[in-house]
């Protein structure tokens, strides 16, 4: 490898930076007034690409440090990410995971607003974390 090129994961997170950095953005928004229904879909498929990259720079990152998988799922990454000790707060992931699933899948307008006070709740806090730890490796 050139010792100029980045590893891989690096180049996952920049999408997932992207992605985090928007769905927190929106998620002032929620904060600060009444959203519009087609800004809450948005909420939901912002939150759905950020959930989905979170994990892929999961697993990115992971095997980076030479973890081998058993099975390459969203939900087996994040098992492997909480033992790695990379995430700490494996149930409420898991229930990202399911709630991802579920908005893909729905057009509930009263399921939205449910999901969207989870990631205000629960969600973008622990997608913050992930943020914020793998930030520092990425710089210099």
């Amino acid at each position: 490898m050139i010792l100029s090129e980045k590893p891989r994961w690096h180049y996952r997170f920049d999408n997932f930076k992207r992605a985090y950095l928007l769905l927190s953005d929106a998620m002032d928004q929620v904060n600060e007034r009444s959203l519009s229904q087609l800004e809450k879909e948005g909420i939901i498929q912002r939150f759905e690409y950020t959930i989905e990259l979170a994990w892929k720079t999961m697993k990115d990152y992971l095997e980076s440090q030479n973890i081998i998988f058993d099975q390459v799922t969203p939900r087996a990454i994040v098992k492997d990410a909480f033992a790695a000790k990379l995430i700490l707060d494996g149930d409420t992931w898991m229930a990202a995971l399911d709630a991802r699933s579920k908005m893909s899948h729905t057009y509930d307008f009263k399921k939205f607003e449910e999901v969207i006070d989870a990631i205000n709740r629960r969600y973008l806090t622990v997608i913050s974390e992930l943020y914020l730890k793998l930030l520092p490796e990425t710089i210099g």
